[in-house]
């Protein structure tokens, strides 16, 4: 059985204390690590460090706990997170076209209901190609069209929208126990 708290201790490290195996790369911000159990042939988790006393543990819990707080810290959290994850993006085509001769698309997103504690960004390729995808609630929790893989750009947008709906999109994260 997985730890389910691991993201949150990797996230509480140093990033030069963290293996080869596990660190992708690093920002000032956030880490970014190769997913234990990829879904895909590539598929990577960017995590947003704790910075203890302006990010602490509780509030990067997950989606939920950060907009529950202060909503410019949220959105600055979000916006780095995607500055990076568009990097890994990046990065990823730059190595289809070497191995493969050609690029497809990169999903970038977060689960609406996650199962790890911390929150977690996934960057993953869209062939949803792998062993560890063995499951229709795995293809399911990833496929941006099925509701509950929530695309980064969709998120970002909730900041811009009516505060009441931003404060709605809270409650009922907190009601259902997701996001």
């Amino acid at each position: 059985m997985p730890d389910l708290t691991i993201l949150r201790t990797y996230a509480q490290k140093l990033p030069q204390s963290l293996p080869a195996s596990i660190l992708f790369r690093h920002s000032s911000k956030n880490l970014t690590i190769f997913d234990a159990f990829p879904k895909s042939m590539f598929h990577f988790l960017v995590l947003p460090r704790v910075q203890e006393p302006h990010l602490d543990a509780a509030s990067l819990s997950s989606l939920q706990s950060l907009l529950k707080g202060d909503k410019k810290q949220a959105k600055e959290v979000i916006t780095a997170l995607a500055e990076d994850a568009t990097a890994v993006k990046k990065d990823i085509q730059d190595e289809m076209v070497q191995r493969y001769g050609f690029k497809w698309d990169v999903w970038i997103g977060f689960h609406g209901a996650p199962s790890m504690a911390h929150l977690h960004l996934h960057v993953l390729s869209a062939d949803l190609c792998s062993e560890r995808l063995k499951t229709k609630k795995h293809y399911n929790s990833f496929h941006p069209k099925l509701g509950f893989f929530l695309h980064i750009d969709e998120v970002l947008s909730w900041f811009d929208a009516e505060p009441s709906y931003f404060a709605s999109l809270v409650r009922m994260g907190e009601k259902h126990g997701s996001l």
